[in-house]
C-alpha cells in the first residue's frame, strides 16, 4: 500500500482525510486502528536519552501514541499548528483562558457564552485578579470600543449557546488582533467541518468532543487547537495542569472521527427539517436556527459557515410553565438532557434572563432547546405533536 505524501493528502476532501487522519497502520503492526494505550512510565533505552528528555513519549501525562493520533488528526482537520487534549469540553475551555491570561489581565466575553464558562471567569478568573467585561455577542468589529490596554482575549462562541446569535468571527478577529488580543472561540456547533476557525482568524479553537466527534453520548472529551502565536502557552499550560484526557476517551473519539462528517451532514439535514417543521407550528413563536432565512444573523452564518448542526432552540407562544413541563413529560423521543451531538434527540427548557449582563433576554415566551438526532424524522413529528397537544390543553389554548 503506497502512502500518501504531504501534498497528495492536503488535496483530499474532508471525508476522506477523516478516515485516514493519525492512522499509521505500520507502526501498530498492520493494525487499522491505534490502540488504547494506557501507562505512566515510558522507560527510556539508555541513560543519555533519559538526561536529554527528547524521547517521543516520556511520561503517561506528555503524551501517548493514542493522544498524540488524536492531536494530529485534530489538527490537521482544523488547520491548526498544534492541539491540546482535555477530559472534558469545560475543562477545554478553561485551559484555552488559563493559556492567555495573567493577575491584572482583561478579557472580553460574549454574554452568549456557555454559562460554566462565565462561572468560571466570574469565580476562579476573578480570584486570580482577572477582570471579565461580557460584551453583546452582535458586537462585530465595534467590540474596539471595550479594549482595554490589558486586554488579552475576546471569547466569541458562534452562535451563542441556547439564544444562537452568529458572531462576526472575522471583524471581531480584527478588532482584537489590532489590539495584541488573541480570539478563543467556542466551535462546538459547527466542528471544524462547518467552520474552519483557524482560517477565519481565532487563534485558540475550543470542542468539547463529548458532542458530534464522539457522537454516541458515551465520552467526556475536549479539544484545543492552536495556530503558531498561541501554541507554545497553551502547551506550557497543559504541561503545567497535567490535564490529560483519558487513553478509552481518546480511542472513541478517533473511531468517532472516522464518520463525523456523514453524522453531522444527518444532523444539519435532520435539524432542518424539524426546525422548518417546527415554524409551521401555531404553538411556535420564533424558531432560532441561523440557517433558516428568518433567523436575524443569517446572512452571516451564510457567508462564513459551511453547514449546520442538529442543534436550536424555539420560542413558544406564551404560557405557563405548567404546560411546558406538561408537553416534555408528554414525549417519548425526546429525552430531557444536558448534553447533544448524540444520536439520540434531546430537549430541555432554558432561560437566559437571570444572568446574562451585556443584553437582555427577553424572547416573548418560553424557550426550548433541541437536539435533533438520528431517529426518523415523521415519529419525530409525530411525537412532537402529542406534546403540543399536551401544551395547549395545559396552557388552555
Amino acid at each position: 500500500m503506497r502512502k500518501l505524501d504531504e501534498d497528495a493528502y492536503r488535496r483530499l476532501s474532508s471525508r476522506t482525510r477523516l478516515v485516514l487522519g493519525g492512522r499509521n497502520p505500520e507502526e501498530q503492526f498492520g493494525f487499522v486502528n491505534t490502540p488504547v494505550y494506557r501507562g505512566s512510565t515510558v522507560l527510556a533505552p539508555d541513560a543519555a536519552t533519559l538526561r536529554r528528555g527528547d524521547a517521543r513519549f516520556t511520561y503517561g501525562t506528555h503524551g501517548t501514541p493514542t493522544t498524540e493520533a488524536l492531536e494530529r488528526a485534530w489538527s490537521e482537520l482544523c488547520g491548526a499548528a498544534g492541539t491540546c487534549l482535555t477530559p472534558s469540553g469545560l475543562a477545554a475551555i478553561t485551559l484555552a483562558l488559563m493559556s492567555c491570561v495573567k493577575a491584572g489581565d482583561h478579557i472580553l466575553v460574549t454574554d452568549s457564552a456557555y454559562r460554566p464558562t462565565r462561572r468560571f471567569c466570574d469565580t476562579v478568573l476573578a480570584r486570580m485578579g482577572v477582570e471579565t467585561t461580557y460584551y453583546d455577542p452582535r458586537l462585530g468589529g465595534d467590540i474596539a470600543g471595550l479594549v482595554r490596554p490589558n486586554t488579552t482575549a475576546v471569547l466569541v462562541e458562534a452562535p451563542g449557546s441556547q439564544s444562537f446569535e452568529v458572531q462576526d468571527v472575522p471583524a471581531i478577529a480584527a478588532a482584537a488582533h489590532a489590539a495584541g488580543a488573541l480570539v478563543l472561540m467556542d466551535n462546538t456547533w459547527a466542528t471544524p467541518l462547518f467552520f474552519p476557525p483557524h482560517a477565519r482568524g481565532v487563534d485558540l479553537a475550543i470542542e468539547a468532543g463529548t458532542k458530534y466527534l464522539g457522537g454516541h453520548s458515551d465520552l467526556l472529551l475536549g479539544l484545543v487547537s492552536a495556530n503558531e502565536r498561541a501554541l507554545p502557552a497553551l502547551r506550557r499550560t497543559a504541561e503545567a495542569f497535567a490535564m490529560c484526557a483519558g487513553p478509552e476517551d481518546c480511542f472513541l473519539a478517533l473511531r468517532g472521527l472516522r464518520t463525523m462528517e456523514l453524522r453531522l451532514r444527518e444532523a444539519e439535514r435532520q435539524g432542518l427539517a424539524l426546525a422548518r417543521w417546527l415554524e409551521k407550528r401555531p404553538e411556535v413563536k420564533a424558531v432560532l436556527h441561523p440557517a433558516l432565512e428568518s433567523h436575524p444573523d443569517h446572512a452571516i452564518w451564510k457567508r462564513d459557515f459551511l453547514g449546520s448542526s442538529g442543534l436550536f432552540s424555539v420560542v413558544l407562544q406564551p404560557a405557563p410553565d405548567a404546560a411546558v413541563d406538561a408537553m416534555l413529560d408528554e414525549l417519548a423521543l425526546f429525552g430531557l438532557g444536558y448534553s447533544w451531538g448524540g444520536f439520540e434527540s434531546l430537549v430541555i427548557p432554558f432561560n437566559c434572563a437571570s444572568y446574562r449582563t451585556a443584553t437582555t433576554w427577553n424572547p416573548g415566551g418560553p424557550t426550548l432547546r433541541f437536539q435533533v438526532g438520528l431517529e426518523d424524522i415523521d415519529d419525530l413529528t409525530a411525537d412532537l405533536e402529542r406534546g403540543f397537544a399536551r401544551f395547549r390543553e395545559v396552557a388552555g389554548l
